[in-house]
């Protein structure tokens, strides 16, 4: 499992939030840094808010961390 990042942010969903999985669980949907570092920490993982945007350990799927709602298509 060498140069895989256990932590997958998932791009965010139609309805919003974003999927949260580490070591292929499914952790909960996330709508802000705050769900995602509770979660984190739940799963035992210690990440500061300030740290998850450029985290060795976590894959942002499409976007990084400022974004958690799908884009308006008016």
């Amino acid at each position: 499992m060498t140069g895989k990042r256990p932590i997958v942010v998932h791009l965010p969903s139609p309805t919003g939030g974003r999927r949260v999985r580490v070591d292929g669980e499914i952790l909960g949907l996330a709508h802000n840094v705050r769900d995602l570092v509770e979660f984190l920490r739940r799963a035992g993982l210690e990440i500061e808010p300030e740290q998850v945007a450029d985290s060795p350990l976590i894959d942002w799927r499409g976007v990084g961390p400022e974004r958690w709602e799908t884009e308006s298509r008016t």
